[in-house]
């Protein structure tokens, strides 16, 4: 049972620290390279919300071919150097001469790091920015050697030079990733993805039923088993269709693929898409459908369900956060036999929808999810963040994610008197007898001696860990 909340994730105060100071973001790609994907939009969103706050941002990355290495967008500094596999030497050279020049770096973690605590000074705090572990998509992509090479340097390797940083997960499932397939001991902040997308719709639902598979097409999306799902599909639902809209390296093996089977009266592939067509198929569309291995969240699940459509996807890491089952959408299971799992689910979705008054229940719950999710709550936490390691913290960095309660007759009254001793990264939630406080990267007892210390009676405080779900949306709830 949830209570009333106002998310206080960073106030004037952490603004106030992040103002004036000059932060280096380190992303393998910008907005503008053309294989940019999501982790490039939440970069750059946070970038930008940093230089609305009064931050110097420098944003260094790759730089492709026709591309200036050197300009300003959004108030911005944009500097390119290097190409797929050169920009981490070069971006880490060009870091060791101007490492005295910035006061924050945050290193976004694509696969492969850039290790910049190594040529940094100490007392420069470093963000580590980790979508995803990609530790088994080195080895679907370079086979055995390269794989254990690429693996190593993610795991032991980057293990150790991050070790002194705070991480930032874009959602639990990448958390729990980080700490048990890299090992990670030090404090992993979940800081997820916005959704901005509006909710028109531009135009009605296609009367037969109809799937969308949005994204990037590479392997480890799997549109192959999307396919051979629909395929099954076809003897008993001869009047099915699906689109596929998105660019990428397998966008040609894919349209063979559909020529092969002879899917081409059922399978469109679309390639990237201008938004407003891309937004007319999501309108036309009764599931938006995903068969990817993992990811490290799903902003195209959640753009999806912006739109009121709801997703079916696998039970992995990133898509089981996304999708909030029989509300949002529904997981499935791999198995032994995902493209049969896939179908089955596909099946039974396109059946709970087939009604349009389910469709639109259901296009409620989806849009309010979506709702959840705004750029300007990630930047708010992001700050919070960056403000709690330029200033002195108050309270340790910790491994763990603390949930207290304090219960007390004058709620307002205790929040005020607490709040200024708690990290800016907390996020509190108030009903009529009781104080929730979510602190992310915190020992829920290190938290509860700061208030038994600031005069609330112990006996009054219950601590816990946070839940995955408080950690995704920053606000705490009542466990029943």
């Amino acid at each position: 049972m949830s209570v009333e909340s106002s998310r206080v994730a960073a106030g004037p105060t952490a603004d106030a620290r992040v103002a004036g100071r000059r932060v280096a973001v380190l992303n393998w790609k910008d907005p503008w390279h053309p294989d940019a994907g999501g982790a490039e939009v939440y970069a750059w969103q946070v970038a930008r919300d940093l230089v609305s706050a009064g931050t110097e941002v420098t944003f260094v990355t790759a730089r492709p071919a026709g591309q200036r290495g050197d300009e300003v967008r959004d108030g911005i500094r944009i500097v390119r150097v290097g190409g797929r596999w050169s920009i981490y030497p070069r971006v880490l050279g060009w870091l060791s001469r101007h490492r005295r020049q910035f006061d924050a770096v945050v290193d976004c973690q694509n696969g492969i790091p850039f290790f910049s605590p190594a040529v940094l000074p100490a007392s420069v705090p470093v963000i580590c920015v980790i979508h995803h572990v990609h530790d088994r998509q080195f080895r679907l992509y370079f086979g055995p050697l390269v794989g254990r090479f690429g693996a190593w340097l993610e795991g032991p390797v980057a293990r150790r030079v991050y070790r002194r940083c705070v991480t930032l997960a874009v959602s639990p499932s990448t958390a729990t990733a980080v700490r048990e397939r890299l090992g990670w001991a030090g404090p992993v902040v979940v800081v997820p993805n916005g959704a901005d997308a509006d909710h028109r719709r531009g135009g009605s639902r296609d009367p037969s039923p109809r799937l969308v598979c949005v994204g990037r097409v590479t392997r480890h999306k799997r549109v192959d088993l999307v396919l051979d799902a629909v395929d099954q599909l076809r003897p008993g639902r001869p009047d099915l269709r699906l689109d596929i809209v998105g660019g990428g390296p397998d966008l040609e093996p894919i349209r063979r693929q559909v020529d092969e089977r002879g899917l081409r009266d059922v399978v469109t592939v679309h390639g990237h898409l201008p938004a407003a067509e891309r937004d007319a198929l999501l309108a036309a569309a009764w599931l938006h459908v995903s068969a990817s291995w993992g990811e490290g969240w799903g902003l195209v699940v959640v753009e999806a369900a912006a739109a009121g459509l709801p997703t079916v996807a696998f039970d992995v890491d990133g898509l089981r956060d996304a999708v909030r089952p029989g509300r949002t959408g529904w997981l499935v299971s791999a198995g032994e036999n995902p493209a049969g799992s896939l179908a089955a689910g596909l099946d039974r979705a396109l059946t709970a929808v087939a009604a349009p008054a389910a469709a639109d229940r259901m296009a409620v719950e989806c849009r309010g999810w979506s709702d959840t999710f705004r750029w300007a709550d990630t930047g708010r936490r992001f700050r919070a963040v960056l403000g709690d390691l330029l200033a002195p913290r108050a309270v340790p960095w910790a491994a763990g994610n603390a949930c207290l309660v304090i219960q007390t007759d004058r709620p307002d009254r205790l929040l005020t008197r607490v709040a200024p001793l708690l990290p800016h990264t907390r996020h509190v939630a108030v009903d009529k007898q009781s104080v929730w406080i979510l602190v992310p990267g915190a020992d829920p007892a290190a938290i509860r001696q700061v208030l038994v210390d600031a005069g609330v009676p112990a006996e009054t405080v219950t601590e816990r860990e946070a839940n995955p779900d408080e950690l995704l949306t920053g606000v705490p709830v009542r466990q029943c």
